[in-house]
């Protein structure tokens, strides 16, 4: 969430505990920046279109979370973008540790573009997006993906993320009509692949955490429950894998 999730954001949260914070999802090209504007219109504010040069931004951005500080953790960029050249140009940015390639989105204006969700139908698009962005960027990848979306194979798209190389694969274990996270699809993501996961949905408190944890994440991601900027529980009592 670009308006929300800023560098001010992160830096605050950054002391509570995490190893990596996200600014973003950001629009980072002209036809995502447009497809972003529309979105905005019809009220959906957190789809902010930064003015002036978008790099020079994202180093703004970076720089709050990093300078002056004593934390020692990574930063990382959620991007949307149509090709890879503005994702491959962010990782280039010194305090940029991470670029999150944004296979998530579902907004119709970016779906309609071919990136966001979209890729999820594609798995053979988007991993040869992904690679092209492991094989150029000066950081870290991540894949941001969403689970139990109609019409595709969430084990299929897992594989063709860690075959593309990348570092993280980030999953929105949604299961609709549910209000927690399907846990199910994350164990089988670990049971056929090994790469990093990341499990994120509905993880509001200890329990929900270690139970994402438990399922076969070897990390989690917290976004609403962020959202007033405080951590609803101590990070510290979660029970991580540490195999990886």
């Amino acid at each position: 969430m670009a308006g929300i999730t800023d560098g001010k954001f992160c830096r605050k949260l950054s002391t509570k505990g995490f190893d990596l914070v996200t600014i973003g999802g950001y629009n980072s090209d002209r036809e995502t920046i447009l497809a972003g504007k529309k979105i905005i219109k019809r009220g959906r504010s957190e789809f902010d279109v930064p003015l002036g040069d978008f790099k020079e931004h994202i180093t703004h951005q970076t720089d709050i979370i990093k300078k002056d500080t004593h934390w020692k953790g990574m930063v990382s960029v959620n991007l949307r973008a149509v090709t890879t050249s503005p994702i491959i140009e962010i990782s280039e940015i010194n305090e940029v540790d991470v670029v999150e390639i944004n296979a998530h989105c579902r907004q119709p204006e970016i779906t309609g573009l071919g990136c966001g969700q979209s890729l999820l139908f594609k798995p053979e698009k988007l991993e040869r997006f992904t690679h092209e962005v492991v094989k150029k960027a000066d950081s870290k990848v991540s894949v941001k993906i969403r689970a139990n979306v109609q019409g595709t194979d969430i084990i299929e798209i897992s594989k063709s993320v860690e075959n593309a190389g990348a570092d993280y694969l980030h999953v929105d274990a949604m299961k609709p009509g549910h209000p927690q996270a399907d846990y199910d699809v994350i164990s089988s993501i670990k049971q056929t692949t090994e790469i990093f996961l990341i499990g994120n949905n509905s993880i509001k408190d200890l329990k929900s955490a270690q139970k994402m944890i438990d399922a076969g994440s070897d990390g989690i991601s917290l976004a609403r429950a962020l959202i007033t900027g405080k951590l609803p529980f101590d990070l510290s009592l979660v029970k991580f894998n540490n195999s990886k």
